[in-house]
């Protein structure tokens, strides 16, 4: 990766839809070049993916979003945690993460009663010791 593959990746991170003639324009390279290095970078696993921020107060689907830090049981892997976890409802994001916690874990439940069944079953299926619970309230908008 060279500088201009950093520029490009900065841009795509501030607008993911821009058009590969503006994003050209803005880093000096023909639309096909741009193009070109993009698909590189698509193909070489640097680009995972493209995504669409929704503003929490927006999304229809309510309910409560929560960060939960957890700490998994003495002989729990991270292999069977993780195969465990990301097939439980409402789990939208899992981080294995360095600190006082195994893994962050984000997920949505329509409601405390969701959330209390929700860390029930992360304590009895997928090999929970210990968690921290944390409800965002809401959301800065980050996205330019």
């Amino acid at each position: 990766m060279d500088r201009l593959d950093r520029d490009i990746l900065g841009i795509l991170r501030e607008d993911a839809r821009i058009s590969y003639r503006d994003l050209g324009a803005r880093v000096g390279l023909s639309a096909n070049a741009t193009a070109d290095r993009v698909r590189r970078m698509r193909r070489d696993g640097v680009i995972l993916g493209f995504t669409v921020v929704v503003d929490p107060a927006a999304d229809t689907r309510g309910g409560l979003v929560v960060f939960i830090d957890l700490t998994l049981r003495e002989g729990v892997s991270n292999e069977e945690f993780e195969q465990c976890v990301v097939r439980l409802p409402g789990i939208t994001e899992v981080v294995h993460v360095t600190g006082a916690y195994d893994y962050l874990v984000r997920a949505r439940a329509a409601d405390a009663a969701a959330l209390d069944a929700l860390l029930r079953r992360l304590k009895r299926e997928a090999g929970v010791a210990q968690s921290s619970t944390r409800i965002a309230l809401r959301a800065a908008n980050t996205a330019g």
